[in-house]
């Protein structure tokens, strides 16, 4: 019997490991207990929404109540943070049906992120991989989000403290890594790394290589691909970021 997340299109590439694997229905989210937050978020960006009509933002955050209570981040603990629930899968990306879009506001797609990175730089990011995704050469896009932590430095904390006195910790940075696949089967990738602040450079100006994500987070990404070319790939820093 197959495993459910080899049926799923997004993990075609790879999926990377995690303490907890939450299936939805239009993404992947990879959990991490000790952070009570997502390690990584998988998604196809906008797999349908070419032939359908947009569905409108639906903001219903709410807790995802298949992760151990313990585990979990509650809605408490971002309120009065100073923190934006950041999203890892943007809902955005995800609108050709009401489920689709309601699926990114479970707070295991979220992480604690400094609103003029969310509302600013990281958003137009966002809008800079659907733009891409719409070009007529690419089949799919594939994006895996996540945070980094960075412990040489202090780690700040939101919310509530469970039993061992750990809350949340505040990622120092976030990353996004971006695999595109053409319709002629040539696959590219791009990688970005953001400080976890305001941001005022420009988009390429934070481009970094798939290999240097791997070394920062501690995540295998795309694994299911082989080969020099793709070492390559992941090695590479591209010159422009179109």
């Amino acid at each position: 019997m197959l495993e459910q997340t080899s049926l799923k299109g997004e993990l075609r590439y790879g999926c990377p490991a995690a303490d907890q694997v939450l299936i939805n229905r239009f993404y992947s989210v990879g959990y991490s207990y000790y952070f009570r937050q997502a390690k990584w978020a998988l998604e196809i960006v906008n797999p349908n929404s070419r032939d359908l009509d947009d569905v409108e933002r639906l903001n219903n955050f709410r807790s995802d109540y298949r992760i151990p209570k313990r585990f979990r981040a509650d809605l408490s603990d971002y309120k009065n943070s100073g923190y934006d629930r950041g999203h890892l899968v943007a809902s955005a990306d995800q609108i050709s049906k009401d489920i689709q879009n309601s699926e990114t506001f479970l707070l295991s797609n979220m992480a604690p992120q400094h609103e003029k990175l969310n509302r600013q730089k990281w958003r137009e990011l966002e809008s800079a991989i659907r733009k891409l995704n719409r070009s007529e050469k690419v089949l799919e896009t594939y994006v895996i989000t996540g945070p980094i932590f960075d412990f040489t430095a202090s780690i700040k904390m939101i919310g509530e403290k469970d039993n061992n006195g750990v809350s949340i910790p505040i990622p120092s940075h976030f990353f996004k890594c971006v695999l595109i696949e053409e319709k002629s089967g040539k696959l590219k990738m791009w990688a970005f790394e953001l400080e976890n602040k305001k941001q005022n450079k420009e988009l390429k100006d934070y481009r970094v290589s798939t290999n240097y994500i791997e070394q920062r987070t501690g995540i295998l990404l795309w694994d299911k691909l082989r080969g020099a070319a793709i070492q390559k790939e992941k090695k590479m820093t591209r010159a422009m970021w179109k």
